[in-house]
């Protein structure tokens, strides 16, 4: 019988508050299980594991960010969408450090962080129809996005730009009128040999 005020929802998001305060590698069942005063067996009435609760995260982090990159997307189009939803990513990741390394767990196919996930990879699109790429193109800026995207928050959580100048916002400023100038001026394809 699941113990009192325990639900799925309340331990999952423990466990993400954990995961902010003290990075993802510290959440374990037994961490979140002492958070609320309880025996680990507690709350295998609500998480299969550790793995279901890295992937419940990761739902909650991929839910939590599409609600709010669909937010900052409301009319906006071309450079000023690509902006907002950058902002948005990066802002979270800032925010939300742990829930925000959940993003990139390993996830099985059956995992709700899979569909979260497939809301992201559409509002990325939304994006780009601003930019008249094909579907192919899409499909390669939809990549190029989520690379710097991720590659830059990362980067900017660890450290590894705080040991020169210019600023990081600097920098992030200057990728994003990269990247509109590049989605602008998208290359034709080439032919290579096979």
């Amino acid at each position: 019988m699941p113990r009192a005020g325990l639900t799925t929802d309340r331990v999952v998001r423990a466990a993400a508050d954990l995961a902010d305060e003290d990075g993802l590698g510290a959440v374990t069942l037994s961490a979140v299980a002492r958070s609320f005063d309880v025996k680990v067996a507690s709350l295998y009435s609500h998480v299969a594991g550790s793995a279901d609760l890295r992937e419940g995260i990761a739902a909650l982090a991929l839910t939590e960010l599409a609600d709010l990159a669909a937010e900052s997307l409301a009319g906006r189009s071309g450079k000023e969408a690509l902006v907002a939803f950058a902002a948005t990513y990066r802002d979270y990741a800032r925010a939300h450090p742990g829930r925000y390394a959940a993003t990139r767990v390993p996830l099985s196919a059956d995992s709700p962080a899979v569909e979260a996930g497939r809301r992201h990879a559409a509002l990325t699109r939304s994006i780009l129809r601003g930019y008249a790429l094909d579907e192919t193109d899409t499909v390669h800026a939809v990549r190029l996005l989520g690379s710097v995207f991720h590659g830059f928050a990362d980067l900017e959580l660890s450290g590894s730009f705080d040991h020169s100048p210019p600023a990081a916002a600097e920098s992030w400023s200057r990728i994003l009128d990269a990247l509109d100038a590049t989605l602008r001026q998208w290359p034709a394809a080439t032919v290579t040999a096979s």
